[in-house]
């Protein structure tokens, strides 16, 4: 019978390392993320429920944060709000200058451009940010911060489509043209939803703007004066 081993082996070591500690945030880190989380719940707020009934007392429940972090953030409702608008536009800037760039064919450009704008100018925010601009009650100084966002978001991503119809042969002067009154027309359908809202209608209308433009780009075209 085999005799067994006063000592057990030893185990060899595993050459692995020791797992690092997870880096810690700074405080930096710490109150852009609070920021961020609050800006988000009120986003959310205003898209399901609309301005009328947006309640800022909501948005740290909504956040999953204490009322206390939220006014140390945003202490006044005005403050809340531009911010949160500031916020929308930027990251609606960002997907439509990416929608731009994935985009190269004047006939798809044209329609990309109409489905971009209308998913902005449709939406909630848009719609809050007319209410406060135009409400009579408004400080001035939050007017003046509204129109500033505005530009600040929306000049770039006009300027990304007519690039990008100008990558696709258009000549500078007349893309420019084109993006500006496709924005327009789009622009003023959302507006005309405050007293009358039909969007089979509206299809119907954007849908007789992508054929007049297609109509224009090819007799543009035909003159020599596109590649």
């Amino acid at each position: 019978m085999a005799r067994r081993p006063d000592h057990a082996p030893t185990p060899l070591k595993s050459a692995r390392r020791p797992l690092a500690p997870p880096r810690r945030r700074t405080q930096a880190e710490r109150t852009a993320e609070t920021r961020l989380r609050i800006l988000k719940a009120a986003a959310n707020l205003i898209r399901r429920r609309g301005y009328a009934r947006f309640r800022t007392a909501e948005v740290a429940a909504e956040a999953g944060l204490s009322r206390g972090a939220q006014l140390h953030h945003f202490p006044t409702k005005d403050a809340l709000v531009v911010a949160t608008l500031e916020y929308v536009f930027e990251q609606a800037q960002i997907v439509s200058r990416r929608r731009a760039a994935a985009v190269n064919r004047p006939r798809d450009l044209i329609e990309a451009v109409i489905a971009d704008a209308r998913e902005f100018f449709f939406s909630e925010h848009f719609m809050v940010a007319i209410d406060i601009v135009l409400s009579t009650s408004t400080d001035q100084a939050v007017r003046k911060q509204i129109l500033d966002i505005s530009r600040r978001a929306r000049r770039p991503v006009e300027a990304a489509w007519a690039e990008a119809l100008v990558a696709g042969g258009v000549p500078a002067t007349v893309a420019a043209d084109v993006v500006a009154l496709t924005l327009g027309v789009v622009r003023g359908m959302a507006l005309r939803t405050l007293w009358d809202n039909d969007p089979k209608w509206f299809d119907h209308l954007f849908g007789l703007w992508r054929q007049m433009i297609r109509v224009f780009l090819e007799a543009e075209q035909k003159r020599g004066r596109l590649r």
